[in-house]
């Protein structure tokens, strides 16, 4: 085994171990300590867009409607999120944001928006472009998993 691919193995795995752990310490502390990662996961999932009805916020975070309803039902109790009836299909509920869950929303960005910034810098448009690359093709892996 060669000296990169040990130095590769090492920082990915690293990287998984340490990086929910990271986040989770520096998006859910302060004002926003009562919910967990998972609920900022969420929260994102739901976004500041237009109210997005369930179905489509469990599709984008891969779980069930079920485990989607149990977390959007803590949201709600918290003061994140809002379920109401949509105005065209009264048996379609759409979930939003409340003004504390974009604040939620928004201090998630930011740390996602620092982190980026943090991984780049000093990085030239190329070597950005090939870390893409073998970023993405990290995410093929994970689709497609070769076990």
């Amino acid at each position: 085994m060669d000296e990169t691919y040990k130095t590769l193995n090492t920082v990915l795995v690293r990287l998984f171990n340490d990086i929910m752990t990271i986040e989770e310490k520096a998006i859910t502390s302060g004002e926003f300590s009562n919910i967990t990662n998972n609920d900022m996961h969420v929260i994102d999932a739901i976004g500041i867009a237009e109210p997005r009805n369930m179905s489509s916020i469990a599709k984008s975070l891969s779980v069930t409607v079920g485990t989607l309803t149990i977390a959007v039902n803590n949201l709600v109790k918290k003061g994140y999120v809002n379920r109401v009836r949509s105005e065209k299909d009264r048996r379609v509920v759409l979930i939003s944001l409340t003004a504390k869950g974009r604040k939620a929303y928004q201090h998630h960005q930011k740390f996602h928006d620092e982190m980026i910034k943090s991984v780049i810098a000093g990085m030239d448009p190329q070597e950005i472009q090939i870390l893409e690359r073998a970023l993405s093709n990290l995410i093929g892996f994970f689709d497609h998993p070769h076990i």
